[in-house]
């Protein structure tokens, strides 16, 4: 028996294990690089497009395009990485099976149980979205909806709230008028459920149906787009581009948590591996080609938002899109937006509840989860139970939870997993020349660069290196965590200097752990807790059930 919480399988191993799960499991692989750019976009052009851009965009300004180019450079060195597992190991499970052939068994539950973040609890963010634009949509037909179907309690106590502040009337709110059930007034949100419950029923009927809808949403969201510059370039004031920076360069990355949330869905792609015609060939080019493609769309959409009206008006501005062409008279094109939003948003749910049953599918394989969880639908060809668990574990929480306790917990989840999928590369068994290979991560040698790299980051960075070191102990915990990674890339930097350590996956790693530390700090507490409970979930069951433990 290993008792080693790191105990670890090989490639060659989990090659051969998936070889005869998809003989037995019958898993249609119909997937080609066409259908995984589509579900990329379909991830990634979401609700950061038609939502969050506009938060993004009054906090930066129009300089928050660089904010993009800073994310999608950094998700473009984990999509390297990224691409270069998928190439070795092509098979479903994500970040959680690349883990499992580097760092060991207990690192790739911890990776697994934070991946639920990003997929499930992330989906929750999506369809609290989906609710709203999908609620503004009924109500320009004539169909209003009592507001307590709507929302969740803590937003609606707080909309009631500011509104008695300024002496508003507050009839038909959803606060006053909630029905009551014993002392608890009865406040959720019907739509956000049932979508959430449609997109499940989709992804359970099969891949193939589930393709056809993504690239059918993706389609019209592209056509949406094409709109919005179209038309959108023509009403372009300049003068709004002025100035670029009006926070400074610290107000652009205000946004990271909105921004990152966005872009995470690419790395949904690698869930979906054992349903790929060519894994080894198709997985690396979808990653990459959706990531430039969606790099290219936010940055022309930012650039025309903000020269059509200027930055300072989004505030608190939810559907930034429709907004903008309604200041411009043009309220036939905003609600056109608007219901395009609504499909954006239901081909992101679509994709990451694809993703999340995959990722539950892998580990119970490996034994760290129970067997119903890697069943096969005979006749759909999918992981049947993973999705109905899913389906629960989305669906129920989206009826009563607020949307803004998750965002920066999602985020925080997914780099955790970048870094580590980064990491893992740096430490990949070498490369068994008789395996067939379609991708390899360019090597440039970061002996001299990294540390050059780190030099010029700590010179920039001196004031509030030398300010976090001498006010040690009467700093704020953000402070805390800009200091660790400064010991972190400075560790990494000696190491490239030492072994000559592949500059891209050491980018990744200190661009995602930058990222990490801008998020503030109370969601890191929460997020520590959430490790923990899973921690404690393997070695109760998965670190005795698993099948490397016979």
């Amino acid at each position: 028996m290993n008792n080693s919480l790191f105990r670890k399988k090989s490639i060659e191993q989990i090659l051969r294990n998936a070889e005869a799960e998809s003989h037995s499991s019958g898993m249609s692989k119909i997937l080609g690089v066409r259908d995984l750019v589509s579900m990329g976009i379909a991830a990634v052009i979401g609700a950061g497009i038609f939502s969050t851009i506009g938060t993004a965009a009054y906090d930066g300004g129009p300089g928050v395009i660089f904010l993009f180019v800073i994310t999608a450079i950094t998700c473009g060195f984990t999509a390297l990485c990224y691409a270069e597992f998928a190439s070795r190991v092509p098979v479903s499970g994500s970040a959680y099976t690349y883990s499992y052939v580097t760092f060991g068994e207990v690192v790739a539950w911890i990776i697994g149980w934070a991946l639920i973040l990003e997929y499930a609890i992330g989906n929750i963010v999506v369809a609290i979205s989906w609710s709203s634009y999908f609620d503004n949509v009924l109500q320009g037909v004539g169909i209003v909806l009592p507001r307590w179907m709507v929302t969740d309690t803590a937003t609606a106590q707080k909309v009631y709230d500011v509104a008695r502040a300024a002496g508003k009337s507050v009839e038909g709110f959803a606060w006053s008028a909630a029905p009551v059930v014993g002392s608890t007034k009865l406040i959720f949100n019907l739509p956000a459920f049932i979508i959430v419950i449609l997109v499940t029923m989709l992804a359970y009927v099969g891949i193939k149906e589930s393709k056809r809808s993504a690239n059918a949403m993706v389609g019209l969201k592209l056509i949406v787009l094409f709109v919005v510059f179209a038309v959108g370039i023509f009403f372009i004031n300049t003068d709004n581009w002025t100035p670029f920076f009006p926070n400074n360069f610290g107000g652009v990355l205000k946004g990271v948590s909105a921004v990152f949330f966005a872009y995470i869905g690419f790395d949904a792609i690698s869930t979906t591996a054992e349903e790929c015609k060519d894994p080894q060939r198709d997985l690396p080019r979808g990653m990459i080609y959706s990531l430039i493609i969606c790099t290219i769309i936010y940055i022309v959409t930012a650039l025309v938002i903000t020269g059509m009206v200027n930055y300072s008006e989004f505030q608190g501005v939810a559907d930034p899109l429709a907004y903008v062409f309604e200041k411009i008279g043009q309220p036939r094109v905003g609600y056109f937006i608007s219901i395009s939003a609504v499909i954006a948003a239901t081909s992101v749910l679509l994709v990451f509840q694809i993703g999340q049953p995959r990722i539950w599918m892998s580990m119970s394989r490996d034994g760290l989860l129970p067997k119903r969880f890697s069943k096969i639908h005979p006749r759909f060809s999918t992981p049947s139970f993973a999705t109905i668990m899913t389906g629960i574990l989305v669906a129920v929480p989206s009826l009563f939870m607020d949307a803004s306790l998750v965002t920066d917990l999602t985020s925080i989840g997914t780099l955790f997993a970048f870094v580590l999928v980064c990491g893992g590369v740096l430490i990949l068994p070498r490369e068994n020349k008789s395996l067939t290979k379609s991708f390899s991560l360019p090597y440039i040698n970061g002996q001299f660069i990294a540390p050059a790299l780190w030099i010029i980051f700590a010179y920039f960075s001196r004031e509030r290196i030398m300010g976090a070191f001498s006010g040690f102990g009467n700093e704020q915990h953000q402070e805390y965590l800009f200091l660790i990674f400064v010991l972190l890339s400075f560790g990494f930097s000696v190491f490239s200097f030492l072994r000559k350590w592949s500059l891209i996956p050491v980018l990744g790693v200190l661009c995602c752990s930058y990222l990490m530390i801008e998020i503030p700090i109370n969601s890191w507490f929460v997020f520590f807790g959430w490790m923990l409970a899973g921690l404690i979930i393997y070695l109760g069951y998965g670190y005795r059930k698993s099948k490397l433990a016979k």
